[in-house]
């Protein structure tokens, strides 16, 4: 509370200094409460002792004694013992309500966001009070809608939007913009000569807004040619060096009931000291 200049200051008050310190040395820590700083008169008979405190987490930070007396009287009483800030405290910043600190895209699909009556980027809408359900719907004057949005919200819509990754982008000239782009559903209003938005489930702007001279590789007139495989795909070939060929049973049966196996081509495995190229292959022969 600041000194008021038309109170008078009181002596018995201003000179019990050491009353406010034993008091404040009964709240702080041990060691402190520092040297005093000042005295000030708060009302008549009312005054406060400052002292510096010297703890390294309140620098700039003072204890401060209310003494107050009665009229007359010499004794004093503390009051209170608080600690307050002074030139050069750390304080917290200034407290800014929960809807003024929440910024576009602090916010999940489950939240709601606190209602503004007055927002400079919606206007009145219009009630239809009609029952005729044939009557078509005006869109563009808000019909069903409380509120519809303002010149200043159309503004800073496209200047969002149109400023956005899904703009024209900087220092690229597209071949196919969005424009000329089959995907593209356009929007109705005053926007639709600017943005659409895209269908394309393959582009990255799918679902969003994008502006009419905005491009992607996804465009449906793409005049990229498909690019063959860069590896060459070659018959598979049977390694049968690793191969074991096995004599047949020439007294097994044929399924069809035939002599068997006796008479047909059968399959003998090559000698151990054949050539390389021999072994590669089984050699037939008939009895």
């Amino acid at each position: 509370m600041p000194e008021s200049s038309s109170i008078r200051k009181d002596a018995t008050l201003a000179g019990a200094v050491e009353v406010a310190r034993r008091a404040a040395e009964q709240v702080a820590r041990p060691g402190h409460v520092g040297e005093p700083v000042a005295f000030r008169m708060d009302a008549e008979r009312l005054g406060t002792h400052l002292f510096e405190c010297t703890d390294p987490g309140y620098v700039g930070w003072a204890w401060a004694v209310s003494l107050a007396r009665v009229p007359r009287g010499r004794q004093v009483s503390v009051c209170e013992v608080d600690l307050v800030p002074s030139d050069g405290a750390l304080l917290a910043p200034e407290w800014v309500p929960w809807e003024q600190r929440l910024r576009p895209g602090d916010f999940g699909r489950s939240d709601q966001l606190p209602y503004k009556a007055v927002d400079e980027r919606l206007d009145s809408g219009f009630e239809d009070t009609g029952e005729d359900p044939d009557l078509p719907e005006i869109k563009e004057m808000g019909l069903g809608r409380a509120r519809v949005l303002s010149a200043e919200g159309i503004e800073q819509a496209v200047n969002r939007w149109y400023g956005s990754e899904q703009g024209p982008g900087a220092g690229r000239v597209p071949k196919h913009t969005c424009s000329t782009c089959g995907f593209l559903m356009k929007m109705s209003g005053t926007i639709r000569t600017l943005f659409g938005v895209c269908a394309n489930e393959w582009a990255q702007d799918d679902g969003r807004v994008v502006s009419l001279d905005h491009a992607c590789g996804a465009h449906s007139e793409t005049d990229a040619p498909k690019q063959g495989s860069e590896w060459i795909v070659r018959p598979s070939r049977i390694d049968d060096g690793a191969m074991e060929a096995e004599a047949l049973d020439a007294s097994h049966p044929a399924p069809d009931g035939s002599e068997g196996l006796a008479g047909a081509a059968h399959t003998q495995a090559p000698p151990e000291d054949a050539p390389e190229g021999a072994r590669d292959q089984s050699v037939a022969s008939t009895d």
